[in-house]
Formats: C-alpha cells, structure tokens, sequence
C-alpha cells in the first residue's frame, strides 16, 4: 500500500479512497506528497517523503492518475539507474494507493521550492518534458539533505545503497 499525502488542491481535483488511521505505507520508499500546477496542461507534482525525489506527471485526466502513477514512478525511477527489483517492488505497492492530507510540513516546503524551479526552468507540461525536469529537480540541493546527501538524487541512489545491503537507511 502506498499512501498519497496531498494539499488540498491535489485533492480536490484525485480521487481515490481516503487513508484511515490504520492504513501506513509499506513500499520501501515510503510515503509521497503531491500538489498541482496550474500550467496548460495541469501537472501533478510528487515528492517522495524520505528521498525528496520529484515526479512530473500530467494531471488530466485526474480520474486516473492513481492508475497510472505505477508506471509513471518505474519510468521516473529506471530514469535514475534503480535495480529492477526494487522497482517492481515499489510498483507492486503503489498499484494499491490511498490518499491522506499533507502532514510532514518540510516535504510540503521542499514541494513548493520544486514548484517554483519547474515553473523557472521552463516546464512546458508535456509529458515528453516532464521527466527530463524531474531528473533536473532531483539534482537540485534542498535543505532537509544538506547534512547528509545534499540533493534527492544522491538520497535516492544511498537509499538503493542500502537497501541492497539490506540495511534500511533512511537519508
């Protein structure tokens, strides 16, 4: 089970079934906070909690984003050198997603800052663009990682490190 935490107005506009007090992450990447864009098209904008990874996805249509988010994170994540196995592994969790607010204020922090670099780097919004700027963002420095990996694409690829090893190491 993946657990989506959204603002609002990711939200209002997916839907999905709602987390209950029960219902926690169980892929090894852990939880993902989305927002939306305003370009033309809409874009969904995701952050992984414990890598800070980004993932530009289209928003339209919302309806299915829930379903299609499986496929658009095993393209984000072989984009990023990730072992098959693990990324089948988050897949298989992420096929089964419920939506929760945002509760972590530093991923919604780090979430605007992607925003507003995607929005000055020129995101068009087109899919084919999409995940050239993801990868782009993940190089960028934030400041949750300064004291230890410094951006989420040296977070994620420790993360894989570790996971190999079968250590679970949290950046």
């Amino acid at each position: 089970m993946l657990v989506i935490h959204g603002t609002r107005k990711f939200l209002d506009r997916v839907r999905g079934p709602h987390a209950t007090d029960a219902d926690v992450t169980t892929s090894p990447l852990g939880s993902w906070y989305a927002t939306v864009l305003f370009w033309k098209p809409q874009v969904a904008l995701l952050v992984n909690e414990t890598t800070l990874v980004p993932l530009l996805m289209p928003l339209a249509p919302s309806a299915t984003l829930l379903q299609r988010l499986p496929g658009a994170m095993a393209t984000l994540l072989e984009a990023h050198r990730v072992p098959r196995p693990l990324i089948e592994d988050e897949v298989a969790h992420a096929r089964a997603c419920v939506l929760a607010r945002t509760r972590n204020r530093s991923v919604v922090g780090v979430m605007t800052e992607f925003a507003q670099l995607a929005e000055v780097r020129g995101g068009s919004g087109r899919p084919e663009d999409l995940l050239g700027l993801s990868v782009e963002l993940a190089r960028t420095p934030t400041s949750p990682l300064y004291k230890t990996h410094t951006s989420p694409d040296r977070a994620l690829a420790a993360f894989v490190e570790g996971h190999q090893r079968g250590v679970d190491r949290s950046p």
